[in-house]
């Protein structure tokens, strides 16, 4: 189905949404430079079997989930490590129930880049499948890492992506559209407020939806912990990359979130982590920093982050899904 041809969503009936970082294919079973203090880690880059098992693995699970709209985190297109492949057309051909509405931006992306486990191109993005008519699309610019001009070039350019999708005539979308946005936040961020700042241009973007009245869900990997107590958790190795108090709390105070805080300080917190770390040390699944945030006027019917074998074998992130409903209000409302 063409996307022009995509019908528009009906706010009387649910919205399931799923977000996941696909790790660019690489499934499980590696130890990447990055994965390690002082850039140690053995593994440059996966296989192309590797490639192609997680890649099946991702479309089934995406299959099975059914969602209406997938928001995703670190697709290659044009990388070395994965053979320059454009894995969202990898993943649109492998869906046997495929997005007839699919759009993407990159936030890594250079001709070459001479660290010297990588020496090559680079191309990394965020994207967007609905089942729905698109009515616009927008990327959103979120705040550098300090550096000097040359390594900012070659650094990542996070960002939001925003997609606008048409809704059927309803009080509950007074403008007759609700927004889908996925984005992924800096790692290696610390000695600096690069974060804050980040969590500061999200809170910015979801505000002018609020404002707008219009409908919003955003996803993503935020590299953050969802609670202080999730500090306690982790591994002494890898306090230095988190705060004591998380940056995250200029969202979790003001939006409902899936996971939220209180899933994560509950007596069923290991349901809700999303992150299995490529480190020998760890033993499967030991933090949340994937999440969905939703505005008040979503409810919540059903929610999960999947951690079967096929999940955890397919990506270091779990995928984190929540069907949505939407309150009736009077245009006035």
């Amino acid at each position: 189905m063409p996307a022009h041809s995509a019908p528009p969503w009906d706010p009387s009936t649910p919205l399931r949404v799923m977000t996941w970082n696909v790790q660019f294919f690489a499934g499980a079973g590696y130890v990447f430079f990055y994965d390690l203090p002082g850039w140690s880690g053995p593994d440059r880059r996966p296989s192309p079997v590797a490639c192609a098992r997680s890649l099946r693995q991702v479309a089934a699970v995406i299959e099975e989930e059914a969602p209406d709209a997938v928001l995703l985190q670190e697709l290659d297109d044009g990388a070395a490590r994965t053979d320059l492949a454009d894995q969202l057309r990898q993943l649109q051909s492998e869906l046997r129930s495929p997005f007839p509405v699919a759009l993407s931006t990159f936030y890594w992306r250079a001709r070459f880049v001479p660290h010297p486990k990588v020496m090559g191109p680079v191309g990394l993005k965020l994207a967007i499948l609905s089942r729905f008519q698109l009515r616009s699309a927008r990327r959103h610019q979120l705040p550098r890492m300090p550096g000097s001009p040359v390594h900012q070039a070659l650094n990542f350019h996070r960002a939001i992506l925003e997609a606008r999708v048409a809704t059927t005539a309803s009080p509950s979308c007074p403008k007759g559209e609700v927004a889908l946005l996925c984005t992924h936040l800096d790692a290696f961020a610390q000695g600096s407020d690069t974060m804050q700042r980040q969590v500061a241009k999200v809170g910015a973007v979801l505000s002018e939806l609020d404002r707008e009245r219009v409908p919003w869900v955003i996803g993503g990997d935020f590299n953050l912990l969802g609670s202080d107590s999730a500090y306690g958790r982790l591994m002494p190795h890898d306090e230095p990359m988190y705060q004591p108090t998380t940056e995250l709390a200029q969202l979790t105070r003001q939006y409902r979130s899936h996971p939220s805080p209180a899933d994560l300080d509950g007596p069923d917190e290991t349901r809700y982590r999303t992150y299995i770390p490529n480190d020998p040390r760890a033993d499967g699944p030991d933090r949340t920093i994937d999440y969905l945030f939703m505005s008040e006027r979503w409810q919540l019917s059903t929610r999960s982050v999947r951690q079967d074998s096929v999940a955890m074998s397919a990506s270091d992130h779990l995928p984190v899904i929540a069907t949505l409903s939407l309150e009736a209000r009077n245009p006035a409302a």
